[in-house]
């Protein structure tokens, strides 16, 4: 714990003073601002699309960008590791629609796979803005929608649009009808390819994939690569060129924190953080499950906060509203399940909070990377109870780095002591009351006697 400042205790004035003066930290943050070298000028992109790059607001590229475009750009095959936050999108957008600038025909060019319905959006969104000045088009293909969305996008299918953005199993719904038309297709993404595979889409991207021209450019793009994620990159990619950005590791401007709590703090605890309205503008709340997303939820109404939620079981048009209400700053504080945890680009959320800790360690990554996109910076908080200490102990191995646990409010009493192995040993079935162990205790009542 040496290097930390000495705090009783983590609330939003906390984090007012963080990003006001850089100075004040919980943590020692290194290289705290992230300094990208090339200009977007020096990679000989279409001048519309750097008009539109400048209008956006971007001005240097990130490592991933730097690395990826001028590969793109001549025609290989290639295969990122990148997490949320690097500007991955733009890496394989610009290249893409560089080239569509320079030879555009009317017919789909190119087809981006993405795990979610909230994804496609949000990379549509993208295309637009980086064709604004531009008549190259774009269509997301997601289930979810009604009989108009389902025309708009066979229409999209059968006449050709430049760039398709979709799920796989919405994708393969229009395939088995016959109409779609790939045969001018020249490059497939597969963008948070991991995420399609841990959803159970590996057979829907083999599919998909028949459909397609053998001659074509193939980029896959995945924060992690498990062994499945090769086998298919050897399947598909030919002779791909491989990039490896800031694998598993949280982007550096996030300023980390846990406070270990027992089920009972933890919405005090949280109304805590969040009770100074003037401080915060966007905090993003994780929850595992849809039902804590409703607890958390109806308790922050209840105290008059500024609050939505999100989850799958809102119809797709709600979900869309949610989002551009908190994407709008008109809702404050927005609490979620996982469905947010991997590609949605909300600019400058302030604060995350885990209400508690993930299953899978590579999914706090993602959540926390929804603070501190690309260069700026973000503060992520999780509620630790006694039973996920051991999974945010796996979490600190994958970072690489021990997290500060913080001191409750003396007002909400004692939390769990740290000690992630005891919970371990105790999950396991190890320890003197494992089962079969010499200190077994016996069962509750009386000793049945043999007859």
């Amino acid at each position: 714990m040496t290097g930390w400042c000495c705090v009783e205790y983590f609330n939003s004035r906390d984090v007012s003073i963080f990003f006001k003066n850089k100075d004040v930290k919980i943590r020692p943050l290194q290289n705290q601002t992230l300094f990208y070298k090339m200009q977007f000028d020096k990679f000989g992109l279409n001048e519309q699309l750097l008009e539109a790059i400048n209008h956006i607001g971007f001005h240097k590229a990130t490592p991933i960008q730097e690395q990826a475009i001028p590969v793109i750009m001549e025609g290989r095959d290639l295969i990122g590791s990148a997490q949320t936050g690097t500007g991955k999108t733009a890496a394989f957008l610009l290249p893409i629609l560089n080239e569509l600038l320079s030879s555009h025909a009317k017919a789909t060019s190119t087809l981006i796979i993405v795990p979610t319905r909230e994804l496609a959006i949000q990379i549509d969104q993208q295309v637009q803005g980086f064709t604004y000045f531009t008549n190259i088009g774009s269509i997301p293909v997601y289930g979810g929608g009604d009989g108009l969305s389902w025309d708009q996008q066979k229409k999209a299918l059968t006449s050709g649009v430049d760039i398709i953005v979709a799920t796989p199993g919405k994708l393969i719904s229009h395939l088995n009808m016959g109409y779609v038309k790939f045969g001018k297709l020249k490059h497939l993404i597969l963008d948070e390819a991991d995420r399609m595979l841990d959803m159970g889409f590996y057979d829907d991207i083999k599919k998909i994939i028949t459909y397609l021209p053998e001659k074509r450019q193939t980029l896959m793009f995945s924060a992690t690569m498990p062994s499945k994620i090769r086998e298919l990159a050897r399947q598909i990619l030919h002779n791909p060129f491989e990039i490896s950005i800031a694998i598993a590791k949280p982007a550096e401007g996030v300023l980390q924190a846990a406070y270990l709590v027992y089920d009972p703090q933890k919405i005090a605890l949280l109304t805590r953080l969040i009770a100074d309205d003037n401080a915060l503008k966007s905090v993003l709340i994780f929850a595992s499950t849809k039902k804590k997303v409703t607890e958390i939820y109806r308790a922050l109404k209840k105290l008059h906060f500024k609050v939505e939620a999100i989850s799958s079981d809102l119809e797709q048009r709600e979900r869309e509203e949610v989002l551009s209400r908190f994407k709008s700053r008109n809702t404050k504080i927005l609490v979620a399940t996982d469905v947010l945890s991997r590609g949605i680009d909300i600019k400058e959320i302030e604060l995350i909070i885990n209400y508690d800790v993930p299953g899978d360690a590579e999914d706090y990554v993602h959540r926390v990377g929804r603070t501190a996109r690309a260069d700026a910076s973000g503060v992520a908080v999780t509620f630790i109870n006694e039973e996920d200490m051991y999974k945010f102990r796996r979490i600190e191995e994958l970072v690489e780095q021990e997290i500060m646990k913080l001191i409750l409010p003396v007002d909400l009493g004692q939390g769990p002591r740290w000690n992630p192995k005891a919970v371990e040993v105790r999950r396991r079935g190890f320890g003197k009351y494992a089962k079969g162990g010499k200190n077994r205790k016996p069962a509750y009542g009386k000793k049945r006697r043999a007859k």
